[in-house]
């Protein structure tokens, strides 16, 4: 029996006064459950259902602690993550762009004839963006406002309407001459939850690598405005939600929302006794006696613990109270997601309909959508005992797969099934439907555990389950994935360490994908676009080989021949700066325009140059802006010109310390119309002509 030096007070002093023997071991159980969520029938069974879920995570996070205390005797019983380990628990947390249409009520050539619009990963399913576009006019929430921009003729741009905006404008769609904006206003955080819990915490998270998809703790304004006058727009109708913004997708003017709630984290849980010293020798069943009084008193926290005030709410103007009283719609996973809710509201933002939700008692997790159906992937840790998924015995690592059918007239988003694959998603591109199957790529573990590796799993509806029909495994052991891209019966994947392996799958048999071919070159790919069916366009980080491992340097641009899928090539090659230089469109989709009617790419950059060498940081910021390239198969990369903006003052101004799964810079986005492109930062829109980049032929300001 081991012996450890501690002194004692508190909570351990009643456990020193038993004469109990030391508890045994917790038996490891192999039972499994299923993915599917079940339906909650009423408030009461919610309410049941967060106090389970509170007690699983409590006890599991005492597990954790007790565990490392027996272990790390020198230290006294404390240290070696401990105590993030117990913050983690307590918290309950573990297409191409394309002509955009003309305006509503618009002829065609009272505007631009070519336009590009919001790069979208599923052609006729719109994404969410602080800027959107027609052929005449500029859609933009900024600076507190959203701003209309009457941006045809180009060179007389200019502001027709202001509309102030409740709380922090983030995002917005335009159809059917209304708008919908979202913005941020107080936090979230249900009464006496204190703190972020669930994981809340940071910004957006677009790219997956160092963050998880989470929302940042704020709540949620929905305004829809009449802008059939763009001079003058009417407010119709607002709903505020609790949840924090994860994500939406719009098609045709039903608009379907993610959303996440903290949910309750019980204040005053305890997860360490009273034993701040060593030098008193306790024996292993005072230590586990300890840790069952503050078990108990936990647990009586938890059941004691009055829950007014934890539903999540969705307050529409259009009358009807709070649309989540009645807890119609609430689903909960049978391992418990933590006491958090995802929601996903259906809405018609073409008419005054009312609202659709349905929510699940989780944490929240990437979502991916096609035309007809929504999926969320909710990352999964395995405690080493207890219950898990069937098909994942010794797999630590896996994600839950959510699947809501969408429907447009009403707007609504019905669950539907539920699966379980290995590992964990990037982002949304590493999931995609194609004739009723979900292709999904994951990662187990991360660079540089030398266990991590890849998995391509396709899966299919059966009843009410998601379930594996085929499986490629052990993709690139000891790498993990940077990108993904799915076009029709091809995947594309890139991994890396040291060298970027480009994978191809062949993915037209659902119950026999395949590797087709490794293409392995230097840097590695965080974004992936087809330039047509038979070429990738990518953008990424060129790197530089150091032995066992290779440090990132400056953004590289590719073009990759595909079009034999056995044999792909690496067609065109473009590295910009040194080790700092980022772009916004490294690690979001939507700063990324590659407008194919004129061969055009047109990318926000920063540029950092003088060293860069042997991990260490360009230390000069030579460029700040916007940068158009002539882009072709034939050709590669022609720099047509750049247009400058310079960066302003505070921390997210661009500078030569970005973070490579973080990247930024100080434009944000860019619009093509014709033979002009509008570079837009987030306190400025500048116009510029195509043969003449550099001459600001208009500058509109998105400031107070």
């Amino acid at each position: 029996m081991k012996r450890i030096g501690i002194a004692l007070g508190g909570l351990l002093l009643v456990a020193i006064g038993c004469t109990a023997t030391a508890p045994d071991e917790p038996q490891e159980r192999t039972g499994e459950v299923s993915a599917r969520l079940t339906a909650l029938a009423s408030c009461a069974e919610v309410e049941a259902a967060i106090r389970a879920s509170a007690l699983r995570e409590m006890n599991k996070a005492l597990d954790t602690i007790r565990d490392s205390f027996l272990e790390n005797i020198d230290n006294c019983g404390y240290g070696y993550g401990a105590e993030d380990d117990a913050g983690a628990a307590s918290n309950g947390s573990s297409s191409s762009t394309s002509g955009a249409p003309p305006s509503p009520g618009q002829e065609k050539d009272d505007g631009a004839s070519q336009v590009s619009g919001t790069n979208n990963q599923v052609a006729g399913v719109d994404e969410a963006d602080f800027i959107k576009n027609d052929n005449k006019y500029l859609y933009v929430v900024a600076g507190g406002a959203l701003r209309i921009i009457d941006a045809w003729p180009a060179e007389q741009a200019h502001v027709v309407a202001k509309v102030p905006i409740e709380g922090e404008p983030r995002k917005l769609f335009v159809a059917a001459d209304r708008a919908l904006v979202y913005s941020a206003t107080a936090s979230s955080q249900s009464p006496g939850s204190g703190g972020y819990p669930d994981g809340y915490g940071g910004g957006e998270c677009t790219y997956g690598y160092d963050c998880d998809f989470t929302g940042d703790g704020t709540s949620t304004l929905v305004s829809v405005y009449d802008i059939a006058n763009r001079a003058a727009p009417k407010l119709l109708r607002q709903i505020a939600l609790s949840g924090s913004f994860i994500n939406s997708r719009r098609i045709g003017t039903s608009v379907h929302t993610v959303l996440h709630d903290g949910g309750v984290a019980f204040p005053d849980l305890q997860y360490y006794p009273n034993m701040p010293y060593c030098g008193q020798d306790l024996s292993e069943w005072q230590i586990y006696a300890a840790f069952e009084n503050l078990r108990a008193h936990n647990t009586a926290i938890i059941q004691g613990t009055d829950l007014k005030g934890w539903l999540p709410s969705i307050v529409d103007s259009a009358g009807g109270g709070n649309a989540l009283a009645s807890c119609q719609g609430f689903y909960n996973s049978p391992l418990g997601d933590g006491s958090g809710f995802i929601t996903v509201l259906s809405l018609d933002m073409g008419a005054d309909a009312g609202l659709s939700t349905s929510t699940i008692l989780s944490r929240p997790g990437a979502a991916y959508a096609s035309a007809e159906a929504l999926y969320l992937s909710v990352r999964q840790q395995a405690t080493g005992y207890g219950y898990w998924y069937p098909g994942m015995a010794g797999i630590e690592q896996a994600s839950t797969v959510h699947k809501f059918t969408l429907q447009q007239a009403p707007a609504a988003a019905s669950y539907t099934a539920s699966g379980v694959v290995k590992g964990a998603v990037l982002n949304q591109f590493a999931m995609d439907e194609y004739e009723h199957h979900l292709r999904i790529a994951t990662t187990t573990g991360h660079v540089p555990d030398p266990n991590v590796h890849s998995t391509l799993t396709v899966l299919v509806q059966k009843s009410g389950e998601l379930v594996p029909t085929g499986m490629v495994d052990h993709i690139a052991p000891e790498e993990d994935i940077r990108s993904v891209r799915f076009a029709g019966d091809r995947g594309f994947v890139v991994t890396f360490k040291k060298t970027d392996p480009l994978f191809v799958l062949d993915l037209a048999d659902p119950t026999k994908p395949m590797i087709l071919a490794e293409l392995k070159i230097p840097g590695f790919s965080t974004y992936m676009h087809m330039m047509d069916t038979g070429h990738l366009l990518t953008i990424g980080f060129d790197a530089s080989d150091q032995g066992d491992f290779a440090w990132f340097t400056g953004v590289l641009l590719q073009i990759f021949d595909v079009s034999q899928p056995a044999s792909p090539s690496l067609m065109h090659k473009e590295v910009i700066g040194t080790r700092g230089s980022s772009s916004e469109a490294l690690n979001n989709h939507l700063a990324f325009n590659y407008f194919a009617p004129k061969n055009l790419l047109s990318l926000p950059m920063t540029i950092c140059e003088n060293g860069g060498q042997d991990g260490q940081y360009g230390d000069v910021m030579t460029f700040s802006g916007l940068m158009v390239y002539d882009t072709t198969v034939k050709s590669g990369f022609d720099l047509r010109g750049k247009v400058e903006h310079p960066p302003g003052d505070g921390y997210d101004a661009a500078n030569c310390g970005n973070w490579w799964a973080n990247a930024t810079s100080q434009v944000k986005r860019s619009i093509i119309m014709d033979d002009y492109v509008f570079s837009v930062a987030l306190d400025l829109i500048k116009v510029s002509h195509l043969d003449h980049l550099g001459d600001d032929l208009a500058a509109i300001p998105l400031g107070d």
